[in-house]
């Protein structure tokens, strides 16, 4: 696990405790949103080019969400749509398994009837975690410009620019 540094967060927050709490927790809901994206954008790169997806079913469906809760906003970069369940799958890959069939005395596989049929597992192909380890320096910026761009739309302004170091 990495760490970044992040400097003038202290003032940030201090700056941000003066705002009204909806103003902040709308401006903090974009600023994650948009530190996201570029994790969301290297998770489709990674998906697309580890060879596990041909349709781009599951590349479409990786969406970025906020919430606000309790004063407490959060992003969350997933999968959804039609192939998102296979997300997991292809992320940590599956152990060998049986398949048996749930309604029916046998399976229609490779143009034979089996009654179950070994699946060898696959071996896992992560796309998230890679992204979010490429790219937290690409969001902790992305966040501190979206502020930074926010708070001057309102007239308020802000110095400095944002920066970020390994620890």
């Amino acid at each position: 696990m990495s760490e970044v540094n992040v400097k003038g967060l202290r003032e940030l927050q201090a700056f941000l405790d003066q705002l009204p709490a909806k103003m902040e927790a709308n401006i903090m809901r974009g600023a994650l949103r948009a530190g996201a994206k570029p994790i969301r954008i290297d998770a489709q790169r990674n998906l697309q080019t580890n060879g596990s997806v041909e349709t781009g079913e599951l590349v479409k469906g990786i969406k970025v969400t906020t919430r606000s809760r309790k004063g407490v906003v959060t992003a969350t970069v997933k999968t959804a749509g039609k192939h998102g369940y296979i997300a997991n799958w292809i992320e940590h890959g599956t152990a060998a398994h049986w398949i048996k069939p749930k309604n029916a005395r046998s399976l229609f596989f490779a143009g034979l009837f089996a009654e179950v049929i070994e699946h060898p597992g696959a071996r896992a192909k992560p796309f998230m975690r890679p992204a979010m380890d490429n790219r937290q320096q690409d969001a902790v910026i992305a966040v501190g410009n979206y502020i930074k761009a926010r708070l001057t739309k309102a007239g308020i302004e802000a110095a400095g620019d944002v920066e970020v170091g390994a620890a």
